[in-house]
């Protein structure tokens, strides 16, 4: 990002460089005195400052994501959905993913509200990558499996393949795909074709998201997010 006078923080606060090894109390006193246009992420206690987007790699496949999970949410009475949410993971992770879905937390929810922003993990994470070396597969990664995220999905778009992790026995393990689909555990009828996601064929993307919200499973779980008490 060029060089701006808005980009330096007020009162003496030192900026963000990306490198920087920090705690994330201190790297959230120093994100909050920059100025807005600027994007980083504290991983593993190191900074990490965002960069342009470029289309095929991240914004397209961010807003097909986005949509197919938006698609779900708006269809499951219970459930929230955010974009680059910032989450207080631990003192050395303050992320902010591309994706979340999570459980109300009156309903259940494992997530925790703290001056508008997420102080615990969602139940499930994506992200948009490059390639398998990615921090999302690496440093991202631990972080979330360490902190009790639920499932963990990977859009690694010039590899042109989806990694979907599961929560099991407190580790992540790869979700099975089911004739070139993805049903998540934590999700009953979140279903996501992944053939259709990467040709961009919205209309068999919503077919089979349609065809997991009608089935007993989502039924049952919003059932059960309803009664919940």
């Amino acid at each position: 990002m060029p060089f701006t006078l808005a980009s330096v923080p007020d009162e003496g606060i030192p900026p963000l460089e990306n490198g920087d090894e920090l705690t994330r109390a201190e790297f959230h006193r120093r994100y909050e005195a920059m100025s807005e246009d600027v994007w980083a992420q504290l991983i593993e206690g190191v900074v990490y400052m965002g960069g342009r987007v470029k289309f095929r790699a991240h914004g397209a496949p961010h807003a097909r994501l986005n949509w197919a999970l938006g698609h779900y949410y708006v269809n499951t009475a219970g459930v929230q959905a955010a974009v680059r949410q910032t989450i207080f993971l631990d003192d050395l992770n303050e992320p902010q993913p591309d994706l979340i879905l999570f459980i109300d937390p009156e309903l259940g929810g494992q997530i925790a509200v703290e001056d508008g922003f997420l102080t615990s993990a969602p139940e499930l994470v994506a992200e948009i990558c490059s390639t398998k070396v990615s921090i999302e597969l690496g440093l991202k990664l631990k972080a979330y499996e360490r902190n009790g995220v639920r499932e963990y999905l990977v859009w690694r778009t010039l590899d042109r393949v989806f990694d979907w992790f599961v929560r099991r026995d407190g580790r992540f393990t790869r979700l099975e795909q089911i004739n070139g689909v993805f049903r998540s555990e934590m999700f009953p009828g979140l279903w996501l074709h992944v053939d259709a996601l990467l040709k961009d064929d919205g209309q068999a993307v919503l077919q089979t998201l349609n065809q997991g919200l009608q089935s007993p499973e989502h039924q049952a779980f919003v059932e059960k997010l309803r009664t919940h008490s």
